[in-house]
């Protein structure tokens, strides 16, 4: 199944336009390339790590840029003049770029790169003016509560 319909949602959810179309957009992305191959793991409650397997990029050779809602990994393989000549090449030599779709409120924490993996640490940090709360009725007066309950639906 290669395609989701999703017009019934689009008529009784309002301001969801924009998960909509990182759904549509994300499923025609898919048929790209995929190298080079990650990992997406949920460390926490709010804590994420992706994981990209970069064999042969140095730490130079790897650019990451977070925009807002979108990591962007970018490897780009400097010639390499070791002055021998290569019977066989398995080991990708080709740069690429590697997009992620980050949830609101989602930044990155770190990045390592070590035996040719790159981690990327992100988090989840949601400001308290957006954090549902309580309200108190009392009188002619409205008395905000914190509930405490830190889950937002927002998820990378």
């Amino acid at each position: 199944m290669n395609r989701f319909d999703l017009t019934p949602y689009r008529r009784s959810m309002v301001g969801f336009d924009r998960l909509f179309d990182m759904i549509e957009n994300q499923n025609r992305a898919q048929t790209g390339d995929k190298y080079p191959p990650f990992n997406i793991e949920r460390r926490g409650d709010d804590a994420y790590r992706i994981t990209l397997a970069v064999a042969g990029f140095k730490p130079a050779d790897l650019d990451i840029t977070a925009h807002q809602n979108l990591l962007v990994v970018q490897g780009r393989k400097a010639d390499d003049t070791t002055g021998g000549e290569f019977l066989h090449v398995g080991i990708a030599q080709r740069g690429f770029e590697r997009r992620f779709e980050l949830a609101d409120y989602v930044r990155v924490d770190g990045a390592d790169l070590a035996d040719g993996m790159l981690t990327i640490d992100l988090v989840r940090e949601v400001p308290d003016a957006v954090k549902p709360k309580k309200i108190a009725i009392g009188g002619n007066r409205l008395e905000v509560v914190d509930t405490g309950d830190e889950d937002t639906s927002a998820a990378a």
